[in-house]
């Protein structure tokens, strides 16, 4: 019978640590994320009763018609024994309790581990095509080398002397940052901004006009943007240069964008390259007395 962890502890990680073999380094610290969602949000965390298989699943504010299904993983040695298609049954009556419809394998924003299931990770892929989930759509991480050469100098020079003033986000201008974030792209980019571990921001007569975050995942880059107004000048190159050097300040030799959207600007702008990809899954499901 599988059962809710109501409070989990370190030792409820060890599936999800061995399990996710290209995600070892970042396993644990994601699973934390996944446990403390923003306010509002509704989640269980699923496991068998020897805990060689977790799930998490979550409701998000927007559409609490659609669950998400942020997280499944079987520990390797415990494999073709059906504890997958266990906590997926599991996870689709929490689902259906909470009156959700429809069920995505796909990222949650903003609080969510990865955009669908890594190609990679073979026998997920083919667990969620066995139990009825359809493929939906694609998604991209790129990997960025941190080993080159990420100055920025001389563009900052070049944006003081049109009064623009790029710098790190600290204290009563991370606030700034996050209202202003809040204001061009909504509720999730300002929490994951609020959650990152570094901002930078660039600011002309006290408004900003872009910001960039790191570290809301380990080793991972973004979310950032440009203000439409300020979009042509080369603030989003120097923000994300200096994340990047943050980012390896750290130790890291890589770091992944997280679910790209404009791969050209991240390949023209540090040499990133497509590193990962992730497929995204759907299915109705049926709610008794529909």
């Amino acid at each position: 019978m599988i059962q809710t962890i109501a409070a989990p502890r370190p030792e409820d990680f060890r599936t999800v640590t061995q399990a996710l073999s290209h995600d070892q380094d970042a396993a644990a610290a994601v699973l934390a994320r996944l446990i403390a969602p923003p306010a509002g949000r509704s989640h269980a965390l699923l496991a068998t009763p020897d805990g060689d298989g977790v799930a998490a699943v979550s409701i998000s504010t927007r559409d609490p018609a659609v669950g998400h299904w942020d997280l499944l993983a079987v520990h390797p040695g415990a494999r073709r024994r059906g504890l997958g298609r266990s906590l997926v049954a599991a996870g689709e009556e929490w689902f259906a309790r909470h009156g959700v419809r429809h069920a995505r394998i796909a990222g949650n924003p903003p609080c969510y581990g990865w955009p669908g299931i890594d190609v990679r990770y073979t026998a997920a892929a083919c667990l969620a095509e066995e139990v009825g989930y359809a493929q939906t759509g694609t998604a991209w991480n790129m990997t960025a080398d941190l080993t080159v050469d990420l100055d920025s100098a001389g563009d900052e020079q070049r944006l003081a002397g049109e009064g623009i003033q790029v710098q790190r986000a600290t204290d009563r201008l991370r606030d700034t940052a996050a209202a202003f974030v809040r204001q061009h792209w909504g509720e999730n980019w300002a929490w994951e901004a609020t959650q990152a571990s570094g901002c930078h921001v660039a600011v002309r007569n006290e408004a900003v006009l872009g910001f960039a975050a790191w570290g809301a995942r380990p080793h991972w880059f973004g979310p950032m943007g440009t203000a439409e107004s300020a979009r042509g000048l080369g603030i989003g190159a120097v923000l994300l240069r200096r994340c990047l050097r943050d980012l390896r300040a750290t130790g890291a030799r890589s770091a992944e964008i997280g679910w790209v959207g404009p791969k050209r600007f991240y390949s023209l702008a540090v040499g990133a390259a497509v590193g990962r990809v992730f497929w995204q899954y759907g299915r109705d499901l049926v709610v008794e007395g529909a």
